[in-house]
């Protein structure tokens, strides 16, 4: 299945899990499985899919002030992975909790195999999705935001695409040699994309640009 996207599945129950990767269409490949924080994380890292479908709550959190599907998010950076909350929970509060986190998509467990199929090609290709009653929480939350939004917007004007794309790497931990490797570009052109970056956004060093980017939620 060469044209496939490659998942990995996160939930503590091993029947929803296995209910999950029979009902998903043959476009979506199965890569591996993790019940819990750490384990998650470790096959995150180890398979590198396209899509982590995750529960939201997960034993094996780093402590109470974030749930466990936070912490594999930022637990599994550096990744190319896109995440996709997949919950039984429709609270509000876990729903903006992990689009914070870096989540691209939140959808319920009553979605069906063919919804979380389509869910897993979108959030794949780039785009954010939700189950409709989900929605209003993430305009809501973000919506607030909006100043600081156009803030990160304009500071980003001032980089290229490319630029953008090495600063994010950069940002998530990347060395020079896997920045070069990911976009197929040589290792003097990431030296030289990263000192554009860190002058037009007036900063020092490697350190500084990930609290950057970090603060704005980039990575």
């Amino acid at each position: 299945m060469s044209d496939s996207i490659r998942v990995v599945i996160v939930d503590d129950h091993s029947i929803f899990r296995s209910g999950l990767r029979a009902d998903l269409d043959e476009t979506v490949e199965v890569v591996g499985e993790a019940a819990d924080v750490p384990s998650a994380i470790a096959t995150i890292r180890e398979k590198m899919p396209d899509v982590v479908l995750l529960d939201v709550h997960l034993p094996g959190g780093a402590g109470a002030d974030a749930t466990g599907g936070e912490s594999v998010i930022r637990g599994s950076a550096p990744t190319t992975a896109r995440f996709l909350a997949l919950s039984v929970s429709d609270a509000a509060e876990d729903v903006v909790r992990v689009i914070r986190a870096g989540a691209r998509g939140y959808i319920t467990k009553g979605s069906s195999g063919v919804e979380v199929s389509k869910a897993v090609h979108a959030v794949a290709g780039g785009d954010a999705v939700f189950s409709p009653r989900l929605a209003g929480f993430v305009l809501d939350a973000f919506g607030a935001v909006a100043g600081e939004t156009a803030a990160v917007d304009d500071e980003l004007d001032r980089l290229s695409a490319r630029e953008q794309e090495v600063m994010r790497l950069i940002a998530r931990g990347y060395a020079y040699k896997e920045v070069a490797a990911e976009l197929f570009i040589s290792i003097k052109t990431v030296e030289t994309h990263v000192s554009a970056v860190l002058r037009k956004l007036q900063l020092s060093s490697r350190h500084e640009l990930t609290v950057w980017a970090s603060e704005r939620r980039l990575l």
